[in-house]
């Protein structure tokens, strides 16, 4: 089986990396942060950067052309994600993306949508949000929350009949255990289109690294000549490619199986090579004027979404035991 990128793929990612060259450089990206991640408290994320990304069709990548779509699938996603995460882009992309064609302008980047994602978590860009996807378990439709039932779902009064079927099991039986770990529909490509980001965010503080250890200077010598951060730069590559390797791989199976260990591997590769590049860049590295911790936070942040590393582990763990037949197999994931 060939996993190289065709033509158009390439041309594709190669596209997206030149747009949000143009419509998202440092300075816009450092305004960004300024305002804390892209998100303005009372304005919500940046609608114009929004209606920009619409307009590129990042949203609407996977509708069918008959519904105003690109009509591509899951592997071009993926390498869009990748290119976001590279470039830091801010704001509830994963889910705005799953709602193109639940949410009336989510596909136009017109509509802003978040998501909750379940096993306790917050919901993340929930200011300024104009909808909210809820459930989406196997083999069922996500709810999508706007008006008054958005408002009462900020105010904390979810409805239960909003939740995925596991949750709705738990909240009225009391069950609990690492079957809430399996992702449904929603959650399964939400953790894969969330591992791209972080592959991308792992080639980019890879990229850092090697490009600052070539320019930098000590006691004489670039430091990239001494064996510590060569081998610091050597582990960033080795934790890259192999992630690498299983978002591509997942995304073209879809197997909620590999998904996991996509997040799983991409989570890892994002995190430790933002501390590696981090540790490369010295002192240098902490201060504000740097790149390197935004990755490093961003990557924090991402691996608590969609899918934990604990969770990633129940289900890799779950597909090996042949006891446990609740997790056997794709078709008990939707």
């Amino acid at each position: 089986m060939d996993f190289q990128l065709s033509y158009d793929q390439r041309a594709l990612r190669s596209g997206m990396r030149d747009l949000l060259g143009a419509v998202f450089d440092r300075d816009r990206m450092r305004a960004a942060v300024e305002r804390g991640g892209g998100v303005d408290r009372d304005r919500g994320v940046d609608r114009g950067l929004w209606r920009e990304l619409g307009a590129a069709g990042f949203f609407a990548l996977r509708l069918p052309e008959e519904a105003g779509g690109v009509g591509l699938g899951l592997p071009e996603a993926v390498l869009l994600f990748e290119e976001a995460g590279r470039a830091l882009l801010p704001g509830p992309l994963v889910a705005t993306h799953l709602a193109a064609g639940l949410v009336k302008g989510a596909a136009e980047g017109e509509a802003v949508v978040t998501a909750a994602e379940g096993g306790g978590r917050p919901v993340a860009d929930l200011g300024g949000a104009d909808a909210v996807l809820v459930g989406g378990g196997a083999g069922e439709r996500p709810e999508v929350l706007t008006g008054e039932e958005l408002e009462a779902f900020v105010a904390g009064a979810v409805p239960v009949r909003s939740m995925d079927p596991l949750t709705r099991l738990h909240r009225t039986t009391g069950l609990a255990g690492a079957s809430e770990a399996y992702p449904g529909a929603l959650r399964r490509e939400g953790a894969l289109l969330s591992a791209a980001e972080q592959l991308g965010s792992a080639a980019r503080t890879t990229e850092m690294a090697v490009q600052h250890a070539r320019s930098r200077e000590q006691f004489g010598s670039l430091i990239g000549s001494f064996q510590a951060v060569k081998h610091l730069c050597a582990d960033m590559l080795a934790r890259t490619e192999p992630a690498r390797s299983a978002v591509y791989a997942a995304a073209v199976t879809g197997d909620p199986v590999e998904i996991a260990a996509a997040k799983l591997l991409a989570d890892e590769a994002a995190v430790r090579n933002a501390r590696d590049c981090l540790q490369i860049h010295g002192g240098m590295g902490f201060t504000w004027e740097a790149d390197v911790h935004l990755h490093l936070k961003r990557a924090w942040l991402r691996a608590a979404r969609w899918l934990t590393a604990a969770e990633a582990e129940e289900v890799l763990a779950a597909d090996l035991d042949p006891v446990r037949p609740l997790y056997s197999g794709s078709a008990a994931l939707g």
